[in-house]
């Protein structure tokens, strides 16, 4: 792998943003013992308002539908039937109440619904308009733009067994598949959407956002600002005698830093408190770049891979930091260095209230989206012609990361190493709670997107529809190769 590298100078300052236009100042120190604040019903209502506003708003989904089938999720089992909410559309915004407690979440265009702190009424940050330079989606046949394509499906297609491996997506209703797309050879041979949805539907992706984390930072390796064996630059390690100084931004991109960080995926006997690290991020109303670079060492870097949020946050934080000494705006910087180059016209990635991206889990896009995004990794990061992705990249994030036990993970983006999914074990993917998933097969040349709505997961439904689609998919291609 050739991916341009930094020196071993590690950059002293951090930024945090105070509206677009970002004002320097130092990390705000948290008091031990790092632990979120409210009560786990509480958390979850906040949780609860901010998924049914991104639902209604963004997604433009029906309320009741969106509270059903995805608000609930974070609410402690068995009280989400005594939520009661609220949605304001001349204010654009949705109250929530549970047991006389009330949390509200506003819509606020291109950054999209944003949890205010605790006790708190309005966000920090000026949100702004995130503009695309592209011209209208139907004036450009894809990948850059929506024409449609009407030749011929290639000849090692079945048409049939294509068409059956589509219905098999959607066969089981309560899978609540909302988009299914393939890219076979660079083209769309089947896409159909159900739950309302369409082609310009920006929906749930949750940590799909992940991986995007990792194709923005990628583009600071490129522009040689980072490297992968850099020590992370987090000027709050730095002080002498934290260990988190030897933790490395490829530690990260593995999540492996080793961060006391709780995710949703412990491994068992791991100790267990009332809520989550995983969850306060998306509920706390936190700076969530200030929580995470605060949390203190539990184990040595790169000796256990775990499913931490920390880890791409701080990934995140890194970037911030990039761009805002740059003097760039970082609340539109990543539709001007990716998204327009290859096609997405808009995006919807949700900051906590400081303005910093939650690329974790708060993100919104349309199948189509997730498609070019796919195809960008197929090709090597290579977009018609210009290598956008460093060389290697691809490579990288489809490599298992060493320190994980089972292989499944490698650079911020998962792998079929277990064959878990229907698919040759080569294969490498997005992955986000509720069912949403792109899958990157090399071998047969294939983009696969399938997603749907949180309640879907329940009972294996949408996993169970989607492996029995990807299986008769491949069939349709002539079978693995």
């Amino acid at each position: 792998m050739r991916l341009r590298m930094l020196s071993s100078a590690v950059v002293v300052f951090a930024i945090a943003a105070i509206g677009f236009v970002a004002a320097a100042q130092a990390p705000k120190p948290l008091a031990p013992p790092y632990v979120p604040e409210g009560t786990p019903a509480e958390l979850g209502l906040a949780g609860y308002a901010k998924i049914l506003c991104s639902a209604v708003f963004v997604s433009g989904r029906d309320p009741a539908e969106g509270a059903k089938n995805s608000a609930y999720w974070m609410i402690p089992n068995g009280a989400a039937d005594r939520v009661t909410y609220a949605v304001d559309r001349a204010k654009k915004s949705v109250s929530a109440t549970l047991d006389g407690i009330t949390r509200s979440v506003a819509y606020y265009g291109d950054q999209g619904c944003v949890l205010p702190a605790r006790g708190k009424n309005s966000i920090v940050f000026t949100p702004m308009a995130v503009t695309t330079t592209l011209p209208s989606a139907g004036t450009q046949p894809w990948p850059m733009g929506d024409q449609a394509d009407s030749t011929p499906l290639p000849a090692t297609v079945d048409r049939s067994k294509l068409t059956s491996a589509v219905d098999a997506a959607f066969a089981d209703p309560e899978a609540l598949t909302a988009a299914f797309i393939v890219v076979y050879q660079g083209r769309i041979i089947a896409e159909r959407y159900g739950q309302g949805a369409t082609k310009e539907t920006q929906l749930e992706s949750w940590s799909m956002g992940k991986s995007i984390v990792s194709t923005l930072f990628s583009l600071l390796v490129k522009d040689g600002i980072y490297s992968l064996e850099q020590p992370a630059p987090v000027p709050l390690w730095q002080k002498p005698g934290d260990p988190r100084a030897q933790i490395r931004n490829v530690d990260l991109l593995h999540m492996s830093a080793g961060l006391q960080f709780e995710g949703n995926q412990e491994p068992p006997g791991a100790p267990r408190r009332d809520y989550p690290d995983h969850f306060y991020i998306y509920t706390g109303g936190v700076d969530v770049f200030d929580y995470t670079i605060n949390r203190p060492s539990e184990y040595p870097p790169n000796t256990d891979g775990r499913y931490r949020n920390s880890d791409p946050l701080t990934i995140g934080y890194l970037i911030k930091q990039a761009v805002t000494k740059r003097g760039e705006t970082y609340l539109a910087w990543p539709q001007k260095v990716l998204f327009d180059r290859i096609g997405v016209r808009k995006q919807i990635i949700e900051p906590d209230p400081y303005g910093n991206f939650i690329m974790t889990g708060y993100d919104f896009g349309t199948a189509r989206n997730w498609a070019r995004l796919g195809l960008l990794y197929l090709q090597d990061g290579i977009w018609q012609g210009t290598r956008i992705l460093p060389e290697g990249w691809s490579k990288f994030v489809s490599t298992l990361a060493p320190a994980w036990k089972r292989p499944v993970y490698g650079g911020l983006f998962w792998i079929n190493g277990d064959g878990a999914w229907k698919l040759p074990k080569e294969t490498y993917l997005m992955a986000g709670a509720g069912g949403q998933n792109v899958w990157i097969d090399p071998s047969h040349q294939l983009v696969v997107v399938r997603m749907g709505h949180y309640r879907g997961t329940q009972n294996r439904h949408a996993n169970i529809a989607t492996n029995k689609a990807l299986e008769l998919l491949v069939a349709s291609l002539g079978g693995p190769r």
